[in-house]
């Protein structure tokens, strides 16, 4: 797969579904957090770096939360179910965002950080693929500002 991006439009209805347990199941919880702890390293030395805690301590917290998402998100453990404070977890990871002004552009370089970390990832393509298709999509509820200064802040 050429790890395809579309284009976020505003007011758009964005359609997902969640990763295939198979994801989760051909990684392991180790392999998961080896994933997206690369993918957070490439974060912290991205361009959009400034979104995140500067300081190691507090980016390694973020790390091991946001991983724990993706973890049970995946049909892992349900390790971060007690973060998301009643909401569905989709809809959590999403509120967190809105503090910020995010940007198409930022969500690109977002990608391909995601996309460096999931090439390196010897699994079978088939669930690379859908793995992408989850995150391709979902980052499209994080975009909140556009290019003609208008906001919008999507709902799941």
């Amino acid at each position: 797969m050429s790890y395809k991006v579309s284009k976020t439009i505003k007011g758009e209805k964005i359609e997902f579904k969640n990763p295939s347990a198979a994801f989760y199941e051909a990684l392991g919880e180790d392999g998961m957090r080896k994933l997206m702890y690369d993918f957070y390293d490439r974060i912290y030395e991205s361009d959009i770096a400034n979104f995140f805690p500067q300081d190691l301590q507090e980016f390694e917290k973020i790390k091991k939360k946001n991983t724990n998402f993706f973890i049970q998100i995946c049909g892992g453990p349900k390790v971060y179910e007690d973060e998301s404070r009643g909401m569905e977890l989709n809809e959590y990871m999403v509120r967190l965002h809105d503090d910020f002004s995010i940007y198409e552009k930022s969500r690109l370089e977002w990608l391909g950080c995601m996309r460096q970390s999931l090439e390196q990832v010897d699994i079978d393509q088939e669930l690379k693929d859908d793995f992408w298709n989850y995150v391709e999509k979902f980052s499209k509820f994080t975009v909140n500002s556009f290019a003609d200064g208008g906001k919008f802040y999507a709902n799941l």
